[in-house]
């Protein structure tokens, strides 16, 4: 048995002496990790490669740590100031998938290394991998889950993308409108692996979603870019285009990717049962009170871009302001309660400031650090907050503590930089490459005007 079969349980074969693809037609398998941009790259080997590949790796460049949302490369961050060097992208092999919408292609995330193996600082993966096992020590447990939205139009409109359907928003005529994309999305998304609880037309002009089942933070984080794959498949099939661009035309709702998670302990779910604030435990409300804390650094890694920044407006639920509510839509953390409908386990906290250029590891590595650090530091949330934020003057604000989430680079990494809790979760080295990439997107974007900024980052994700 091949390796690719072992790791996926029947699936691509090679042929018996090795020499080629088997007669299911899958001829490669695409390695794939997200970028300091949430920019998917990838590395595709033959598959009667893969299990030498599964072994060392493939070769890559570093500097991929220090590509902006351009492709521009910065020698800003130090380490990585030649172009000198090689890592090796590992795929993680139990985690193999069969594309159904690209039939001579398998998926699987990629493990960034070094040369020798080793840790490579700059892995968001390993990121992520970190913030969880320090979970685990505490003795906490983590799901997340993601609601994606995006928007489908013509693929003949690049310039000036054609909505597939502007009419009543959440009805069954926009349903209708994508009918056989729809139907191929379902299927694919099931084929694939990626668990969905509903999909629909959303508000905007040719905008949908669909939310994905919860899971453990890493395989959630692995499920967000796969699902994107499979989108852009079922689009492509029915002459379509999709864009999870945080604004894809100027002036109109933009796409969040707005990221829920709870944690428990012993299998408990800490956001409900308790006699704290709207039914938490004591380290429930501690979990989002720690989220509050340090919002303005988590949102720099959230919603990183400047698509992000023209998106995140008061009045348009995209969660403007430092605040958070009991099912408040344009709270930038909304908690949903438990219900004797729902039941106590489905309480979680959405972050509503995310989005598609926030690489997914690394946001989901923010948040559960700064919710960690709350439990640890034993914080204690102030009330909710139901009405709009937005509405108030500035000294009604003030009063309560609220304040605008950043608004430009130079604001976000300030938030950034100056978080300890953050920039440790991410590690000193991620977070200054990270740092020279939104300061070279900055840079680029200097003159341009933001109609212009929007159509940069339209098609990016």
């Amino acid at each position: 048995m091949s390796m690719l079969d072992q790791a996926t349980a029947g699936a691509p074969r090679t042929g018996t002496d090795g020499s080629g693809p088997s007669d299911d037609g899958v001829v490669g398998v695409t390695i794939v990790w997200a970028d300091n941009n949430g920019i998917p790259r990838s590395r595709t080997v033959p598959v009667d490669q893969f299990g030498a590949v599964s072994e060392r790796g493939v070769g890559v460049t570093p500097l991929f740590a220090v590509f902006d949302s351009h492709d521009a490369i910065t020698f800003d961050h130090a380490p990585l100031g030649t172009p000198s060097g090689d890592i090796r992208l590992v795929p993680v092999s139990d985690r193999m998938v069969r594309l159904a919408g690209q039939p001579g292609f398998a998926w699987v995330p990629g493990r960034q290394v070094a040369a020798d193996g080793s840790a490579w600082p700059y892995d968001q993966r390993g990121a992520l991998e970190r913030q969880v096992r320090r979970a685990a020590d505490l003795g906490l447990d983590f799901l997340a889950g993601y609601e994606i939205e995006f928007h489908l139009s013509r693929a003949d409109g690049d310039d000036d993308p054609r909505p597939v359907f502007d009419g009543p928003s959440y009805g069954p005529a926009k349903m209708l409108a994508v009918d056989a994309f729809a139907a191929r999305l379902l299927r694919d998304l099931d084929r694939n692996g990626v668990p969905i609880g509903q999909f629909q037309g959303e508000y905007g002009p040719g905008q949908f979603e669909f939310d994905i089942a919860p899971a453990d933070p890493v395989t959630a984080a692995d499920r967000q870019l796969l699902a994107r794959q499979t989108v852009h498949a079922a689009a492509r099939a029915h002459g379509l285009r999709a864009s999870f661009a945080p604004l894809v035309t100027l002036g109109q709702v933009g796409n969040g990717w707005h990221l829920h998670t709870s944690l428990s302990r012993s299998g408990t779910n800490l956001l409900s049962g308790g006699d704290g604030p709207e039914g938490m435990t004591a380290e429930g409300g501690a979990y989002l009170a720690g989220l509050l804390r340090d919002l303005p650094a988590i949102v720099a890694v959230t919603a990183p871009s400047l698509s992000s920044l023209q998106r995140l407006r008061p009045g348009y639920w995209s969660g403007a302001y430092t605040f958070w509510g009991v099912q408040n839509r344009e709270a930038a953390l909304r908690l949903v309660p438990a219900t004797p409908l729902l039941g106590a386990a489905h309480a979680n906290v959405e972050l509503k400031p995310s989005d598609a250029s926030a690489n997914p590891y690394l946001a989901l590595a923010a948040v559960i650090a700064a919710g960690l650090a709350g439990v640890e530091d034993g914080l204690t949330p102030p009330g909710p907050v139901q009405e709009d934020p937005g509405t108030w003057t500035d000294e009604q604000r003030a009063e309560r503590g609220i304040h605008r989430l950043p608004t430009s680079v130079e604001e976000q990494l300030g938030a950034l930089l100056t978080n300890e809790r953050i920039r440790s979760a991410l590690g000193e080295e991620l977070t200054d490459a990270f740092r020279a990439v939104r300061a070279s997107d900055a840079a680029w974007a200097a003159g341009r005007d933001a109609a212009d900024v929007v159509r940069s980052f339209r098609w990016l994700y």
